[in-house]
């Protein structure tokens, strides 16, 4: 395990390949679970003050959902995540041309209608945090639908951590990254690009 400030990083995250691969997952991670997206309280206020423009990019069953439900729902244990559709689907996914789900907040982040990527839990995605009093810890989440990830990750040498790297300086700042990238390259020269 690797500590950074007030997170634990399983190490998992050092030693395990993964690049997405949604050619051959299409997407699944948005539509396979039990629940939506999982959000942070600083994102709900995101989604609210920010629908009107996600809204556009949504499909007319995600727009449904959304309007029957609410923009999130919160769970038995009292996490908030995305609404789906028919416990399915999250509202805010959509199908491409070449029948792969996407984000639709993505795509109205990509269209420049919205400064809010997405989630950072589907950002970070494989990495699930787990909070703690006082702490975060940041696991691998094993999934057989990524399979096809970690066989492409490990055909192009990159391992999780490097293949996050941009959602994780998002969550935790360069510094924190930087640190990670610092104590895994120092304590396990193999975990090197």
């Amino acid at each position: 395990m690797i500590i950074i400030q007030n997170t634990v990083i399983s190490d998992d995250i050092r030693d395990n390949f993964f690049v997405c691969n949604l050619e051959a997952c299409k997407g699944a991670c948005c539509v396979e679970g039990d629940l939506g997206a999982p959000l942070e309280e600083d994102e709900l206020k995101i989604l609210e003050a920010e629908y009107q423009h996600i809204k556009p990019f949504l499909t007319e069953a995600g727009q449904q959902a959304i309007e029957q439900q609410g923009l999130y729902i919160k769970d038995w244990e009292g996490d908030y995540s995305t609404t789906t559709i028919n416990d399915r689907e999250c509202a805010y996914a959509l199908y491409d041309e070449r029948g792969i789900l996407k984000c639709g907040i993505e795509q109205a982040y990509l269209a420049g209608a919205t400064s809010f990527k997405k989630p950072v839990s589907c950002h970070l995605y494989p990495i699930r945090i787990t909070k703690y009093e006082g702490f975060e810890a940041l696991n691998y989440d094993r999934w057989g639908i990524c399979n096809p990830a970690c066989s492409f990750g490990a055909n192009l040498g990159m391992r999780v951590y490097q293949f996050l790297k941009e959602p994780l300086v998002r969550k935790y700042g360069e510094e924190w990254y930087g640190e990670l990238v610092q104590e895994i390259e120092t304590n396990n020269p193999s975990a090197k690009a």
